[in-house]
């Protein structure tokens, strides 16, 4: 099973690769996908607006990124390597975004990204609204997540 650990500098090049290659999967990501480039400068632009980054690993290697905003209770980014799909990973930085975020967050995903959506639903999620994409107007899924009270 993977080990979660914070994210340092020198893991944002893995991030970036991590990020490019699970968002390329069809259906995943926008229809046109960002550079690696724009994706690793995007990386030091969330930090310095508040995004935490936990690692997944295995054997020392990264097999999943979790970023999220808890400022501001969001769910920014969970992806895995496509070989890691279904291994538990993806579950396993879930439950870490809600214990980092105990009183609920939201997300958005894709609309196309089926397995996505039935992930989320599957952890307890509710689907609240449709939107467009607020960076490249694509649609998508909102998603909000609230503890048992």
């Amino acid at each position: 099973m993977p080990r979660l650990r914070p994210a340092h500098n020198r893991d944002f090049e893995v991030i970036t690769e991590i990020w490019h290659l699970s968002a390329s999967l069809p259906g995943v990501g926008p229809p046109t996908m960002p550079s690696r480039q724009t994706l690793r400068e995007r990386i030091d632009s969330e930090i310095a607006e508040g995004w935490s980054i936990t690692l997944a690993t295995d054997s020392d290697v990264v097999v999943g990124f979790l970023a999220t905003k808890p400022s501001v209770k969001v769910l920014d980014q969970l992806f895995v390597i496509p070989k890691a799909i279904g291994s538990g990973t993806g579950g396993l930085l879930f439950a870490h975004a809600k214990q980092e975020m105990p009183n609920g967050f939201a997300l958005y995903t894709a609309a196309t990204n089926l397995s996505a959506r039935a992930f989320y639903e599957r952890a307890g999620m509710l689907s609240t609204h449709e939107s467009a994409h607020p960076r490249t107007g694509h649609p998508v899924v909102w998603y909000e997540w609230v503890p048992d009270q």
